[in-house]
């Protein structure tokens, strides 16, 4: 296999085994840095060793056994961890059952797990979604729309404040969920937005591991919490995005806006159920949560058979709610975009201006300008709003789309 080839193998590898590798290691060492530090170890040493002695048959299986190896190094180092290097070499076949607690499948054990309120919200999501969400810090970064040093400062921080305070890493009880629910779900919906629209240049524009990921784990907290109200929003929301999976990139690989796409073949199964959910919890007469009303705006999206049947009037109506709960520039973004609709692009741009300030390192701002200044004839800052985008996105496919809009101003 030429080095193009190796190089392409392990970063397959990084995607599919780089989570599964980081759990394995944490659930044995019972420390969730020993099990970051010896996956990154074990995948140097496979980008040094595969060039020149080849893939191994299972790659996963070689980094696993690797980066085990790697733990066990680093504590026998440390000369501070007798019991867990005792423990550590021990056979598999020896080890004793571990308490699993209420969570069966072992990696959203991991992930409520790792998701502890004595951290901030915002650093247990990105310490999670680092060590169990399969995301690099670039894709967090993107994600939390901050610099990619915060978002390293953010876990390193967290990691450090695991340590000093003697944070166990223990699996949570019954009792423990409730406190955790809430950064498990932006965990998974974090990595669901990842896989629908992947943000870095060397991936595929929709990475469906991702997607199918982050809605069987969301389908298993369904089933652990029934009642939770957002816990059923967002698999709402989840399903109804991923019906429209196929039609979002066309056979050239260019992004199919969603008033372009062929609503033929959006998966109908997929939309039933998630109508279902989200009427469901109409019925509920609860006052509903973010995820809800994301996933009733995606409701009635999908409930247009052409999209000149829209019901914008309901849409802006869910996002006045949304933005009570959640008065982010994103919303907002999103929230302009159904007031040129129903008001014209004029009047969605005078919105818009009003939040360059806090959008301006975001791509979709950017765009979503350019199709405003588009609308009202302006083509020159139409062309220098579309360059921006451009510049600042880095799914390919977006990429693409993006450049036929500016190349169509003429």
């Amino acid at each position: 296999m030429t080095e193009t080839g190796v190089q392409q193998a392990i970063t397959r590898a990084h995607r599919e085994e780089w989570a599964r590798v980081v759990a394995a290691l944490a659930k044995r060492f019972g420390d969730l840095d020993v099990a970051e530090e010896a996956a990154a170890e074990a995948f140097a040493t496979a980008v040094e060793r595969w060039p020149a002695d080849g893939v191994p048959p299972n790659p996963g299986a070689w980094l696993t056994t690797t980066a085990h190896r790697k733990a066990i190094d680093r504590i026998r180092r440390e000369n501070k961890r007798d019991e867990k290097h005792r423990e550590a070499q021990m056979s598999y076949a020896d080890d004793p059952p571990e308490p699993s607690g209420p969570i069966g499948d072992e990696r959203l054990r991991l992930i409520f797990t790792c998701c502890h309120p004595a951290l901030a919200t915002e650093a247990r999501v990105a310490l999670t979604l680092r060590m169990l969400g399969g995301l690099t810090v670039a894709e967090i970064a993107r994600a939390f729309l901050v610099q990619e040093s915060a978002i390293g400062q953010r876990i390193t921080r967290a990691k450090a404040k695991i340590k000093t305070a003697r944070i166990p890493y223990r699996v949570p009880l019954a009792e423990d969920l409730p406190a955790r629910v809430s950064a498990v779900l932006t965990v998974l919906f974090l990595v669901f937005n990842e896989g629908y629209l992947a943000t870095g240049p060397g991936t595929d524009p929709v990475r469906h591991e991702l997607t199918a990921e982050a809605i069987r784990l969301t389908r298993l907290m369904r089933t652990l919490m029934p009642t939770d109200g957002e816990v059923a929003g967002l698999l709402a929301l989840m399903l109804l995005t991923e019906a429209r999976r196929t039609a979002r990139v066309s056979s050239s690989g260019e992004l199919v806006a969603l008033g372009e796409q062929d609503r033929g073949s959006w998966d109908a199964a997929l939309i039933a159920e998630g109508h279902q959910l989200v009427r469901e919890r109409l019925a509920s007469g609860v006052a509903p949560g973010r995820y809800q009303i994301l996933a009733a705006i995606n409701a009635v999206h999908t409930s247009a058979r052409d999209v000149r049947d829209t019901d914008w009037s309901q849409i802006l109506a869910l996002y006045d709610q949304l933005v009570r709960l959640d008065p982010s520039p994103i919303v907002a973004l999103n929230r302009a975009i159904a007031i040129a609709e129903l008001d014209g692009p004029q009047v969605a741009l005078a919105t818009l201006d009003r939040l360059e300030g806090k959008l301006a390192g975001y791509h979709a701002f950017h765009a979503a300008r350019a199709d405003l200044l588009r609308r009202i004839g302006l083509s020159r800052e139409s062309r220098a709003a579309y360059d921006k985008a451009i510049e600042l996105a880095g799914n390919t496919a977006e990429v693409a789309s993006l450049t036929r809009r500016r190349e169509q101003l003429g």
